[in-house]
């Protein structure tokens, strides 16, 4: 099986081409059109376990919502659990860009952060 990807890593945008195991999707047999090792592991990493970072608002105390995000990545398939974990949170009015407000969501290791100052 083949799959197309466009690389993220860098501006270049690489047109990449994977060969996949028919038998194991998961299983990378090659890659293709990579300008750089970074492509590579890319492609590699997006076929067998894609990554994202969540990104979304969160309630705060006393109305309103604050934009917030992952500060790292977590797996693609933990986003809709993350964000029901998100939805249960209220962000302290007080709360300054960067500030953690629910550590460890789900066990990733990563926490959600307030993406600017919330604004009453």
């Amino acid at each position: 099986m083949i799959r197309n990807l466009t690389c993220i890593v860098c501006p270049k945008g690489c047109q990449l081409k994977v060969e996949l195991d028919d038998a194991n999707a998961k299983n990378v047999l090659a890659v293709e059109g990579h300008t750089c090792k970074r492509g590579e592991k890319y492609a590699h990493d997006e076929c067998t376990a894609p990554m994202r970072t969540l990104t979304t608002t969160a309630a705060v105390e006393g109305g309103g919502v604050v934009p917030v995000k992952t500060d790292r990545v977590i797996p693609k398939e933990m986003m809709f659990e993350c964000m029901k974990a998100v939805n249960t949170i209220r962000v302290p009015a007080d709360a300054k860009l960067g500030d953690v407000v629910l550590e460890n969501v789900l066990g990733t290791g990563a926490n959600i952060v307030t993406t600017r100052n919330v604004q009453l």
